[in-house]
C-alpha cells in the first residue's frame, strides 16, 4: 500500500506520570505494568498499534528519576537511549506541575540533543483549572518546539484517537514491521513476569520497596483433560531481605496466594487460555547492584 505509514514512538517522562497507563490505552491491551508508585516500568516495553493506514510501535520507558543504585542507572540510561531511535517522541508531563522541575528540565535537554519530533502530552488535566493549564503550556513552549500539545486524562478512552491521529500525521511512509495480529514484542514469559510483579507492587503497597524482581523458571504449554490448552508456569519472586520474604508470603501464605491468584486471572485474560501458576519467594541480597541481573533490564 503506497500511502501506508509506520514508525517508532518513544514515551518518556518522570516516574509516576502515567506512561504505562497511556501505552495500555493507546494499544488497547495490557502491555505495561501499572501500579500507583514510582519505578513500575523497568525495561523499555513495546506496544504495537495497527491502524487502517499505519503501524505505530510504542516504547514505554522507565520513569526519569535520580539514580541510587545500578538498577536505577540502567533504567534512566534505557529511557534516554530510546530517544535516539524514535521517529516521534511523546513527552508526558502532569498538569498539576506548578513549573518545569529538575526532572522535566533534564528530559528537555535530552530532547534537544536527540532533536526528534516531539508531541507534548499533558496528563491529569481533570485535576487543574484551565488558566493553570494554559500557563503550564506556555512555560513548556518557550523551552522546546513541540509538533503539538495535547492535554489529556490517560484513563479516558476519548483521547486515544486524538493522540494516534496526531502521531500518524508525522509518520513517514513505511512497511509494517510486525504482524498485524501482534500488540507487543514481549514474550509470554516477559508478560508473565510483568504481571506477577505488578500484582505484588499493588498488594504490598509500601511494605516492601522496589527490591523485588520476578523470574519465570519454567513455562510449559500442554493440553488438560478437557483438551484445553493450559500454561504451566513456575515463577520465583526475589527480594532483598528475609523480613521482606515474610511480608510477601504473608500469614499462612495468604499474601503470596493472593498475588498468584490475581496474576493468574490477568494472564488468562491476556493469553486467552488457562494458566496453572506456582510461585515461590527467595532472598537475593544486593541484586540491585548485581550487573548480571541488572543487565536484563537494559534496552535490547
Amino acid at each position: 500500500m503506497a500511502d501506508f505509514k509506520s514508525g517508532f514512538v518513544t514515551i518518556i517522562g518522570r516516574t509516576n506520570v502515567g506512561k504505562s497507563t497511556l501505552i495500555n490505552l493507546l494499544v488497547g491491551e495490557k502491555v505495561a505494568a501499572i501500579a500507583n508508585k514510582v519505578q513500575t516500568t523497568r525495561t523499555a516495553i513495546k506496544g504495537i498499534v495497527n491502524r487502517q493506514n499505519s503501524q505505530i510501535i510504542f516504547t514505554d520507558t522507565p520513569g526519569i528519576h535520580k539514580p541510587k543504585h545500578k538498577l536505577n542507572e540502567t533504567m534512566v540510561e534505557t529511557s534516554f537511549t530510546s530517544l535516539k531511535d524514535a521517529d516521534i517522541v511523546l513527552f508526558l508531563i502532569e498538569a498539576t506541575s506548578e513549573k518545569i522541575g529538575k526532572g522535566d528540565s533534564r528530559i528537555i535537554e535530552k530532547l534537544k540533543e536527540a532533536n526528534q519530533k516531539t508531541i507534548l502530552i499533558i496528563n491529569k488535566i481533570d485535576l487543574v483549572k484551565k488558566e493553570k493549564l494554559l500557563d503550564l503550556i506556555e512555560q513548556y513552549r518557550t523551552q522546546y518546539h513541540f509538533e503539538a500539545v495535547i492535554p489529556i486524562s490517560a484513563l479516558q478512552e476519548k483521547y486515544k484517537d486524538v493522540i494516534l491521529d496526531e502521531i500518524e500525521k508525522h509518520l513517514k511512509p513505511g512497511p509494517a514491521y510486525y504482524d498485524i495480529e501482534e500488540y507487543t514484542d514481549q514474550t509470554v514469559r516477559q508478560l508473565a513476569e510483568e504481571t506477577i510483579r505488578e500484582k505484588a507492587l499493588k498488594l504490598l503497597q509500601d511494605e516492601v520497596p522496589h527490591g523485588i524482581y520476578i523470574e519465570v523458571e519454567k513455562m510449559n504449554l500442554r493440553k488438560n483433560k478437557q483438551n484445553q490448552d493450559i500454561y504451566d508456569i513456575e515463577a520465583t519472586i526475589y527480594c532483598m531481605r528475609e523480613s521482606h520474604k515474610g511480608i510477601i508470603i504473608g500469614k499462612n501464605g495468604e499474601m503470596l496466594k493472593k498475588i498468584g491468584r490475581l496474576a493468574r486471572i490477568d494472564m488468562e485474560e491476556n493469553f486467552g487460555l488457562k494458566v496453572n501458576l506456582k510461585t515461590w519467594v527467595k532472598v537475593r541480597e544486593n541484586w540491585l547492584d548485581n550487573p548480571n541481573i541488572v543487565d536484563k533490564f537494559k534496552l535490547k
